[in-house]
């Protein structure tokens, strides 16, 4: 058996950030990962150039059944903390909008930052090591294909069940349970939502259409693009909300946010009294999503036909379109799961299982969920370095 002080099973953020820390403290630390390739996740974050953090990160931006868990890591590793390292290593960045931190070149400029890191403080990475069962006595025991691995430490930072296709898996849920931890109900995060009926037929002849909305649900609003699909809305606006919505919700949609519609329509009656409805529309909203419609929210007719209260009605249904949704597309499109491993037996300083001393967990297996934006990615590293300080 080949021991080391540290194991920490994943290779994605959360990991490669406490193996850092560990390393950093003189540990000797192994990071062992089942693909082929480390970080994929991170590779393809942010449409291949990585949101890898948000300068506005604060507790409130994260769903978790105890929603005070984040505060204590997100305050001891902040955004400028991660911007600091990054800076270091001379990689360029922008902000694309609302805090979103992006490289200027490519993901693996993150990635890349990482392993250096992970190099310089001694840290061993092994990909194409899947880990077939984990047992305690005294040490932990890690077996893999590749033989019997032995530690005082094991970090946990496996990642939820969105994006099976690179391999995700509830093996860290799995691994919790085993040593007597709770996990919350878990269910796809920062996901499409499906429609069905009149309505999916409606967003498949919008389908590629994006518009500037405000999209609420529960309480909780976000204005950002809504996109129409083939299978029925996604978009910014809604993958944020769908982290909130749950089956039998209605969602509400606002297409003109932050614009008086009415007064704008009473002002074009007047000024083009003899243009159609339709015609007018179009100068405000896509052709394609005016003619959708038509029948249904408006008479296509001449505006000075149309009364105040035509006008008054178009301007609620598109300040406030109320729909059901039929479900979301689920984990294969997901970017987060919800839920995870319950905080409740989890030390919010350091990561680590309370009735389990040496197990610890980080990053999206446990129960906490960043919004859209860099969020997810910031819990990674935070979580990684607290847990990196004791590991």
């Amino acid at each position: 058996m080949t021991d080391f002080d540290v194991i920490i099973i994943g290779a994605g953020a959360a990991g490669l950030m406490c193996a850092i820390e560990a390393g950093k403290r003189g540990r000797r630390v192994l990071v062992v990962d089942h693909a082929n390739k480390i970080g994929k996740k991170i590779l393809i974050a942010g449409g291949g150039r990585c949101n890898f953090t948000n300068m506005y990160a604060a507790p409130e931006n994260y769903l978790s059944r105890n929603p005070h868990f984040c505060k204590s890591a997100l305050a001891r590793y902040t955004p400028w903390d991660f911007i600091a390292l990054v800076e270091s290593h001379g990689i360029p960045y922008h902000e694309k909008k609302l805090g979103q931190l992006f490289c200027d070149n490519a993901s693996r400029d993150i990635l890349a930052m990482l392993v250096a890191e992970c190099r310089a403080a001694g840290v061993t990475i092994r990909a194409r090591t899947p880990v077939e069962r984990v047992e305690r006595d005294g040490r932990f025991r890690v077996t893999t294909e590749q033989g019997e691995l032995g530690a005082e430490s094991l970090v946990v930072a496996t990642g939820g069940l969105s994006f099976a296709r690179m391999g995700a898996s509830g093996f860290g849920h799995d691994i919790a349970r085993q040593f007597g931890l709770g996990v919350t109900a878990t269910r796809a995060g920062l996901v499409p939502l499906t429609l069905e009926g009149s309505l999916l037929h409606s967003a498949r002849e919008l389908a590629g259409i994006s518009m500037d909305s405000l999209v609420s649900c529960r309480d909780q609003g976000f204005r950002e693009n809504l996109l129409f699909t083939h299978r029925g809305v996604s978009g910014p606006a809604i993958l944020q909300i769908s982290s909130y919505w749950q089956p039998g919700d209605a969602v509400e949609v606002d297409l003109a946010p932050g614009e008086d519609l009415l007064e704008w329509l009473k002002e074009r009656k007047q000024a083009r009294p003899e243009a159609r409805l339709a015609t007018i529309l179009g100068e405000r909203f896509p052709n394609r999503f005016v003619q959708a419609f038509e029948g249904r929210w408006y008479r296509n007719k001449p505006m000075q036909h149309c009364s105040h209260a035509d006008l008054e009605g178009l301007a609620r249904r598109l300040r406030a379109w109320r729909f059901k949704p039929a479900g979301t597309e689920g984990y294969p499109r997901a970017e987060v799961t919800i839920g995870g491993v319950d905080t409740d037996a989890i030390s919010s300083k350091t990561m680590e299982a309370r009735e389990v001393p040496g197990l610890y967990f980080v990053g999206e297996v446990l129960d906490v969920t960043g919004e859209l934006g860099g969020y997810n990615f910031q819990w990674a590293w935070a979580s990684g370095f607290c847990a990196g300080q004791v590991a």
